[in-house]
């Protein structure tokens, strides 16, 4: 019995393994962490953004799989500690879209397609807000 499960754990670890690897390739394939780098002007910083990176990944993971009580341990500030991960997921989340969109040059198609010349940065704050509205209205209303 007992190797069977030590078997399921190499399996469990080995696929996360392979799994987490991919995750990481795409995001520094489609150049999430250069864009970052070039935008604030910190190329001496790039290990610590790939670090929190990784960080992040690796907690998250802990959080989900052993299901931590966190509101146990934040003694009162819980609410803090949300709004400053909503704010940090949303920046990663509005970072990941926006490279992957860089990569695949959508917006330069789209603007051409429908001739648009002025008003691109309007149709950004359009999307991104219709994206935030719709997160908001998902999450109040608990689909």
């Amino acid at each position: 019995m007992w190797i069977k499960q030590i078997f399921l754990c190499f399996l469990g670890l080995a696929y996360g393994g392979v799994i987490s690897g991919a995750v990481f390739a795409f995001v520094v394939s489609i150049g999430v962490i250069q864009r970052l780098v070039q935008k604030t002007k910190t190329a001496g910083n790039v290990l610590l953004y790939e670090d929190a990176i990784l960080l992040g990944g690796v907690i998250g993971t802990i959080i989900s799989i052993f299901q931590v009580p966190l509101h146990q341990y934040l003694f009162g500030v819980g609410w803090i500690l949300l709004l400053l991960f909503g704010l940090f997921s949303g920046i990663y989340v509005g970072c990941l879209a926006i490279s992957l969109v860089e990569v695949i040059n959508t917006i330069p198609i789209i603007t051409r397609r429908i001739k648009m010349k002025h008003g691109i940065r309007w149709m950004l704050l359009g999307i991104a807000l219709g994206k935030m509205i719709g997160s908001l209205i998902y999450f109040y209303k608990g689909w």
